[in-house]
């Protein structure tokens, strides 16, 4: 057992982990942060994907003590203080980029790391960008198309760039 000190969602957290425990079980079992969801178990599918300093991994893969000390958001980081969701939220809505919603927090998170580096991604950019996400309701047509919206929103609202997560918000406001 270790203990870990982890930056969630712009919250300490403490926890003591198994060497081998997975980020997605501590983040799952131990902080009751549900919105990642296990697909494969094997890092193929990508619906554990969460953000560790701002860069897409696969929580199933990626060991818990390899976290310690570092920035991890979920999807439920990104929403808003108010409520609101994120850009890359409320497109994937709007655009009808999910159908049964399991990929989506994985999809959401990859796309909002995507667009805190390349605040305009042509359609290829964004699909190279999610090709570690498995989608096998909506063909990417309408992923596509959310996150070009979300791009577009995050530039109309001066958000161009900006990086995903509240502790990212907190250091921009300072």
């Amino acid at each position: 057992m270790q203990p870990v000190t982890l930056f969630v969602n712009g919250a300490e957290r403490e926890v003591v982990v198994e060497p081998l425990e997975t980020l997605l079980r501590v983040l799952r079992e131990r902080l009751e942060l549900t919105g990642t969801k296990e697909g494969c178990g094997t890092g193929y599918c990508g619906a554990c994907t969460v953000l560790v300093d701002g860069m897409p991994v696969n929580a199933c893969l990626f060991p818990a003590v390899d976290a310690d000390r570092r920035e991890i958001t979920t999807i439920e980081g990104l929403v808003a203080d108010d409520g609101s969701l994120h850009p890359v939220q409320a497109a994937f809505i709007e655009k009808f980029g999910l159908q049964c919603g399991y990929c989506t927090p994985g999809m959401i998170l990859a796309a909002a790391s995507l667009l805190a580096q390349q605040p305009e991604p042509s359609a290829a950019q964004t699909r190279a960008a999610l090709a570690g996400n498995l989608c096998r309701c909506t063909g990417y047509q309408t992923i596509v198309a959310a996150v070009a919206e979300a791009a577009r929103r995050l530039r109309e609202q001066g958000r161009a760039g900006e990086q995903p997560g509240r502790r990212a918000q907190i250091r921009a406001r300072a």
